[in-house]
């Protein structure tokens, strides 16, 4: 084991990556452990038309990569290796990476949180070509077309009332016949004019074209009967899984597995920092964070400023 780092991120995306600028800009040695898919949601997403600074729009992966530059610029060490474990239990901590052991004396925790998907014949394909999992991010594409949601819960219901500023219409697919969605969410939908919803439906496979999403192949769970049905766009709105598993449990999460904060930025142990989607359950957005992960990296360079010497 090497000489213990000031700060260790553990994740990239647009939190670590921003977390990993100020810290490098901080003189504080910053090593990261992006990930083996490094970069998080933004590189399934084609465009990115909402984020400060490109007016022409960029591809997710591009901007990933423009982020990525810049705090290596400033002195940020990348490695494209999924951390394996760690030990939080005292200082420095330890991180184990492919059987190697590293130290810190602060970690930021950036991980994410991954989109549930489906699963469905086709839908691979079409991730970012019609397939999506965030109506803020991707709805504007969809202007005056016809777009499925899925899912059964609040989100679905907020999904599908949002895109119909833009689509012509919404269908909501659900499995179910009741819905998780409180009521307020659920009548807010029905009330809604360009809104259809079809229960006891279930995608079995997505169809396209050289273009992209044209429709998919639904089934009735009670009988097993299937119908055709045209869309140009889906929206998958059964939930998102935080990456928090390497941590078992060390750190307090709440039920899903989402990262608490305690101060600021801290999370239940000092010196343990956590932003972006891993702690996020509302807003999920690029921008959100990057503004999360400049907070937690001026939150550990303050915090080892007063309590590591």
């Amino acid at each position: 084991m090497s000489e213990a780092r000031q700060v260790i991120i553990i994740g990239s995306g647009p939190a670590g990556y921003t977390a990993g600028l100020y810290t490098a800009r901080a003189m504080l040695d910053p090593l990261m452990f992006a990930g083996y898919a490094s970069g998080g949601q933004l590189m399934l997403t084609s465009d990115v038309e909402n984020y400060p600074g490109y007016p022409e729009g960029v591809g997710g992966p591009e901007m990933m990569v423009d982020l990525r530059k810049q705090a290596e610029r400033f002195g940020l060490e990348v490695e494209d290796k999924n951390v394996e474990r760690v030990d939080l239990s005292e200082r420095p901590f330890k991180v184990w990476v492919e059987g190697e052991e590293f130290s810190a004396n602060a970690i930021i925790l950036s991980t994410g949180a991954d989109a549930i998907w489906l699963g469905a014949e086709g839908e691979a394909e079409q991730k970012g070509r019609g397939i999506s999992t965030c109506a803020t991010c991707d709805g504007f594409f969809f202007r005056d077309q016809e777009v499925v949601v899925i899912g059964g819960g609040d989100s679905a219901m907020e999904e599908a009332n949002f895109l119909t500023r833009f689509c012509s219409k919404v269908t909501i697919l659900h499995r179910r016949e009741y819905f998780r969605a409180s009521k307020v969410m659920e009548e807010r939908a029905r009330a809604n004019p360009k809104i259809e919803i079809q229960t006891f439906r279930v995608v079995k496979r997505w169809l396209s074209d050289e273009k992209g999403l044209t429709g998919a192949i639904l089934e009735d769970p009670r009988d097993g009967t299937e119908y055709e049905m045209s869309c140009e766009g889906a929206f998958i709105a059964i939930g998102h899984k935080p990456n928090t598993g390497f941590l078992e449990g060390q750190v307090e999460m709440d039920d899903s597995g989402y990262i608490l904060h305690h101060e600021h930025t801290m999370t239940s142990i000092a010196g343990v920092f956590a932003a972006g989607d891993v702690v996020d359950t509302r807003y999920r957005q690029a921008i959100t964070a990057a503004g999360m992960g400049c907070e937690a990296a001026i939150d550990a360079e303050k915090w080892l400023e007063d309590n590591v010497h």
